[in-house]
């Protein structure tokens, strides 16, 4: 099961180029759901006005080199380590889910692209990737949807509650499954009909999940990166989004142009605490 390709044996059945065609589709149907994304929301609009605003309210120009600097954080913390999320069990869960998903559709593209039918020998590291991968999936994704959705201070769903927001952990976590259970039916010898049965449901998850991108959360993943490496322009810059500065109240500085916090709270205002820090976070 582990070792062998699912594809190159489907091949028997389903030409390769069949194969390839799908795959293409469901690439121009994630574009094609993505651009439809952003003209519905306007999300690419709001983005560059934002930008533009945060420029004309920048009090320094932020180099080249910063930038490049920037970039890279943005890719090292918020995309390939989510540090974003101050849950450290949502973090592993969404690191497990999308690492998975990441070496499970590149290893079906390779399969199905490189090795298509039996005459052409795959690499036996390229199978275990897919089975792993799709193992890593459905470990971060059934951990979030049985553990850390129900939770009560997160969301506190039930399991068995589904909404459209739902639509893209579903089915991706269907599409992984599915997959597995077929790479296991035709592994065992379970005969045509359950094995073809298992395909018809891991092609149905798959075109779901990447055919249903205007109603899911899929588009949004393109977003953020782009989103927190502005959000860091603005810092670097001193737009800060139009927020107030992080001030020291005993600065006699921040007292002359604040004068409400001496009268209000001394001349050395005290400690305010770490607010919503003083404690770990339990949510996501």
């Amino acid at each position: 099961m582990f070792m062998s390709n699912p594809f190159s044996e489907l091949s028997e059945f389903i030409p390769a180029a069949v194969m390839q065609a799908y795959v293409v589709l469901m690439i121009l149907l994630v574009i094609g759901g993505t651009v439809l994304d952003m003209m519905h929301k306007k999300s690419a609009q709001y983005f560059f006005k934002n930008a533009k605003k945060a420029q004309k309210a920048a009090k320094r120009t932020v180099s080249g080199g910063e930038k490049v600097s920037l970039a890279i954080s943005t890719v090292a913390n918020e995309v390939l380590t989510s540090s974003e999320f101050c849950n450290t069990r949502r973090r592993i869960s969404h690191l497990f889910t999308m690492y998975g998903f990441i070496i499970f559709m590149a290893t079906t593209a390779i399969m199905i692209f490189a090795y298509p039918t039996p005459a052409t020998a795959t690499p036996v590291i390229v199978p275990i990737l897919w089975h792993i991968g799709a193992a890593m999936l459905c470990f971060g994704g059934y951990w979030f949807w049985f553990s850390i959705r129900v939770d009560v201070a997160a969301e506190g769903v039930r399991w068995y509650r589904l909404e459209r927001a739902d639509l893209f952990i579903v089915s991706i976590l269907a599409t992984a499954t599915f997959g597995l259970i077929w790479s296991y039916l035709q592994s065992s010898g379970a005969g045509d009909f359950m094995t073809m049965l298992g395909f018809v449901l891991f092609i149905a998850s798959s075109t779901t999940l990447f055919g249903s991108v205007l109603w899911s959360k899929f588009a949004h993943m393109f977003f953020k990166p782009a989103a927190a490496y502005q959000k860091k322009i603005t810092k670097a810059d001193g737009s800060r989004e139009n927020l107030p500065a992080d001030f020291v109240l005993s600065d006699p500085a921040t007292q002359k142009r604040f004068p409400d916090i001496p009268q209000y709270m001394g001349d050395n205002p005290p400690n305010m605490g770490l607010g919503i820090k003083r404690e770990a976070p339990n949510h996501y």
